[in-house]
C-alpha cells in the first residue's frame, strides 16, 4: 500500500498544549489535521492566592500532597523559584507523602528530585481518591494541586473523610479567545466532513460542547459522535464528559499522545472505511479520499457524497432525485447544513468530477432515465460493521457504518 493508515481522513485537534506534537504525530500517520483550539491555559493573573497557599504549607506542613499534573507541578516550582521559595518547597515535599495522578505527574515530581509514595497507572484522580480512602484520614492535612479548575468531587470526598484540604491553584483553563476555528470544526463534524476529533482534557470537551450549544448544534454534534465521527480521548478522565452524554469514545490503555494516535490509526479505518469490489477493482472509501487498487486518490466533498450514497447500495441504481439530498450544503449558495439540492444538474456535475477523480475505469455507471450505480455485484462489499470488534481498547468498538 502506498499510504499511511490515516491517509484520506480528517482529524480535528482541540488541544491547547502540545498541539504541535499531536498534529505532527497525526500527520505522520497521513491524516489531514484541522486545528481548532477549544481552551487556553491561563496563568493566575494575581499570584497572591498561590503565594498565600504556598506560604501556608511552609508554615504548617501537610501530611500528603496530591500532584495532579506535570505542567502544573512544574509551574508551581517555577513560580516558587521567583519568590525564592523553591528550595523550601522541595524540602517540604520531601517530608510529605506524595501521590501523583499518573505517569506524567510522576515524571515531573521525579525530575524535581522528589520521590512519590504512590501513583496509579492511570491518570484518574478517582484512583488516587480510592487509595487514600482505604485509610483513616481524620485530621490529616492534604494539599491538592489543582489542574485548571476546582475538583469538588476529589476535595469534597477528602473533607467528608475528615481531612483538612489545602487547595493549590497553579493555573486555570479558559475558553479560547477566538472560537471561530472550533465553531467551524463543530460544523464540519455535523456535516460529516471530519472523521475524528481528538481531546486531551475534559475542559476541552466541555468547551467544544458549549460552543456547539451556542449554535444549537450540541445535540447534532453528540449524535455525530455517536455515529460517524470518532471521538478520541487521551484517557478516561478526558472521556468522562462524553460518556455522560452517551458517546463512547476510544482511548488508549496508557494516557500518552503517541498511544492515542496509534489507537486512532487502527480504529478510524475500522470505523470509517468501507471496501468494495467494483468493476474488477478494489475500492476503499475513506473520509476525503478513496484507495483504488492500493493508490490513494483525494476526492472533493460533493463527489465523495455521491460515492458514499452509491456505496450504501452497491450495485443498485440510485436516482438523481435521491442524490440531490446527499450533496453537502456548502455546494449551495447560502445553503445550510442538511438543505438538499433541487438542481439535478449539480448531481451530474458531481458525478462527472467523481469519475475524473477515480480515473475513469467505468466504476460509476449511468442508467438512462433512472440514475447511477456502482458497477459491482450487489452482494460483494465489505463494510465496517462486518468486521469484528478489537479487544483491549477503553470504550470498545462501535459497529456503526457510515458508508
Amino acid at each position: 500500500m502506498s499510504h499511511e493508515p490515516l491517509a484520506g481522513f480528517t482529524v480535528g485537534v482541540t488541544a491547547a498544549r502540545r498541539r504541535e506534537e499531536l498534529s505532527s504525530l497525526l500527520e505522520r500517520k497521513g491524516a489531514r489535521v484541522v486545528y481548532a483550539p477549544a481552551i487556553r491555559l491561563v496563568p493566575l493573573a494575581d499570584d497572591t492566592e498561590l503565594l498565600d497557599a504556598t506560604q501556608g504549607l511552609l508554615a504548617d506542613p501537610v501530611d500528603d500532597v496530591i500532584i495532579t499534573t506535570g505542567v502544573g507541578f512544574r509551574a508551581w516550582l517555577e513560580t516558587a523559584d521567583g519568590w525564592g521559595l523553591r528550595e523550601d518547597l522541595i524540602k517540604l515535599l520531601n517530608g510529605a507523602r506524595i501521590l501523583t495522578r499518573g505517569p506524567r505527574a510522576k515524571g515531573a515530581v521525579r525530575a524535581a528530585g522528589v520521590t512519590e509514595t504512590w501513583s496509579p497507572t492511570s491518570e484518574s484522580w478517582e484512583d488516587v481518591l480510592r487509595h487514600l480512602l482505604e485509610e483513616d484520614l481524620t485530621g490529616r492535612r492534604i494539599a491538592v494541586q489543582l489542574y485548571g479548575e476546582p475538583t469538588p468531587q476529589l476535595t469534597g470526598a477528602l473533607r467528608r473523610a475528615g481531612a483538612h484540604v489545602v487547595e493549590i491553584p497553579v493555573y486555570r483553563w479558559a475558553r479560547t479567545d477566538d472560537p471561530t476555528p472550533l465553531r467551524r470544526l463543530v460544523g464540519q463534524a455535523v456535516a460529516g466532513t471530519v472523521d475524528a476529533i481528538t481531546f486531551t482534557s475534559a475542559p476541552a470537551v466541555a468547551a467544544t460542547l458549549a460552543v456547539a450549544a451556542e449554535d444549537n448544534l450540541d445535540e447534532l454534534l453528540l449524535e455525530a459522535m455517536r455515529t460517524h465521527v470518532v471521538g478520541a480521548c487521551v484517557g478516561p478522565v478526558t472521556a468522562a464528559p462524553l460518556r455522560e452524554r452517551g458517546v463512547i469514545p476510544i482511548s488508549p490503555e496508557r494516557a500518552r499522545l503517541s498511544a492515542l494516535v496509534r489507537v486512532l490509526a487502527v480504529e478510524l479505518p475500522a470505523r470509517r472505511a468501507s471496501r468494495l469490489a467494483v468493476h474488477g477493482h478494489a475500492l476503499e472509501l475513506r473520509g476525503h479520499a478513496v484507495v483504488l487498487d492500493g493508490q490513494l486518490k483525494p476526492i472533493a466533498p460533493a463527489p465523495m457524497a455521491i460515492l458514499r450514497a452509491l456505496a450504501r447500495r452497491p450495485g443498485h441504481v440510485v436516482s438523481r432525485a435521491e442524490l440531490c439530498g446527499v450533496l453537502p450544503s456548502r455546494a449551495l449558495p447560502g445553503g445550510s447544513y442538511g438543505r438538499p439540492l433541487a438542481d439535478e444538474h449539480a448531481v451530474e456535475m458531481a458525478v462527472a468530477r467523481l469519475r475524473r477523480g477515480l480515473g475513469g475505469g467505468g466504476l460509476v455507471e449511468t442508467v438512462v432515465k433512472r440514475g447511477y450505480r456502482l458497477a459491482c455485484d450487489p452482494m460483494i462489499a465489505e463494510r465496517p460493521d462486518d468486521r469484528p470488534a478489537r479487544a483491549g481498547l477503553t470504550g470498545g468498538l462501535s459497529n456503526g457504518s457510515t458508508v
